[in-house]
């Protein structure tokens, strides 16, 4: 096992360089000039500059050197974890990461908690009564939650929670530490938006696996034995039924995470979503870059977690 896990990682090395490279790329390719936005105060107006003042930012910030060596010099910040400072407003990413990331995981976290508890007992549900009404609802319902944009679904509840709960967006948002009940009211609705879309999924893959798990002989020859139906399912079926469920809901919760850069926005959450939505917005590279650099970690992380759950749940299934 430990084997596997170090080559697990170490196969995702290239994944994470390759990941930097592309980020790197496109962030020099866009329109846009973050010495022009400084230059005239962070507005993206059509202000003209001197182009001297232009390039003396250019020179501070680094970006007059070939691209090679600013790719180089972000490698090593990323292998030192000093990740520079943000070019606009002038701290230090890991601070900043350090303030915004907990948020940003914990919404996603919570989404996908509220989206197995919506989603596997009644995808169970759904397969033990198929082919009646108890069947057909869910079915139908998921296929909305499939067909709904998050940012629309946001956009909605937005509304109606502020019309029929007198609720709205934080102005300061509280932490757990903070004070635990307001944290969890201000994240509850931005938590059923993003979990809606993946609850939607997960009752569908609960159904079809939990159907074909019902159709074996073991189980087959459990209830020959006489024992209860609720014993069967959850003892038997349960467990073997959750393994695609499982592998789908680590990608869905780094999916999440990247999924918070429209609901952050919406809600107005302080995370790492809608700071990187103002970085797109200023050019501000390095928080851009690290964000992002993050964001795809985790995804190589939570696979990994993922694979490893299988010899929980399959005891067939080991890594050597």
């Amino acid at each position: 096992m430990r084997g596997y896990i170090i080559k697990r990682l170490l196969l995702g090395i290239p994944t994470i360089l390759g990941a930097m490279l592309l980020i790197f790329t496109i962030m020099r390719v866009i329109p846009g000039d973050v010495a022009v936005l400084i230059a005239v105060g962070g507005s993206e107006g059509e202000e003209v500059v001197a182009e001297e003042k232009v390039e003396k930012i250019r020179v501070q910030l680094g970006l007059d050197r070939p691209v090679y060596e600013q790719f180089g010099e972000w490698v090593w910040q990323v292998v030192t974890w000093d990740l520079g400072d943000s070019f606009i407003l002038r701290q230090p990413v890991t601070e900043m990461l350090a303030r915004k990331l907990p948020m940003t995981l914990q919404l996603g976290l919570m989404a996908l908690l509220l989206s197995w508890i919506i989603a596997i007992p009644i995808g169970i549900l759904s397969a033990v009564k198929q082919d009646t009404p108890l069947d057909y609802i869910p079915r139908f319902i998921s296929i909305i939650g499939l067909a709904i944009p998050n940012f629309w679904l946001g956009i909605l509840i937005l509304t109606f929670a502020a019309a029929w709960f007198n609720w709205f967006p934080p102005i300061i948002y509280q932490t757990p530490w903070d004070d635990p009940v307001v944290n969890m009211t201000q994240l509850f609705f931005p938590c059923l938006v993003l979990g809606a879309s993946q609850a939607a999924i997960q009752v569908r893959m609960m159904r079809t696996t939990m159907l074909e798990v019902l159709r074996e002989d073991y189980i087959r020859t459990a209830n020959a034995k006489g024992l209860k139906k609720i014993s069967v399912l959850w003892r038997h079926a349960m467990k073997n039924a959750l393994i695609p469920v499982v592998t789908i809901s680590g990608s869905q919760l780094a999916n999440l995470i990247g999924g918070a850069l429209v609901t952050e926005t919406v809600f107005n959450l302080p995370g790492i979503g809608a700071a990187t939505v103002d970085a797109v917005r200023l050019r501000d590279y390095p928080v851009i870059q690290n964000f992002v650099l993050i964001i795809t970690t985790g995804h190589v992380l939570v696979n990994l977690l993922i694979d490893l759950l299988y010899g929980w749940l399959n005891p067939r299934i080991r890594y050597s």
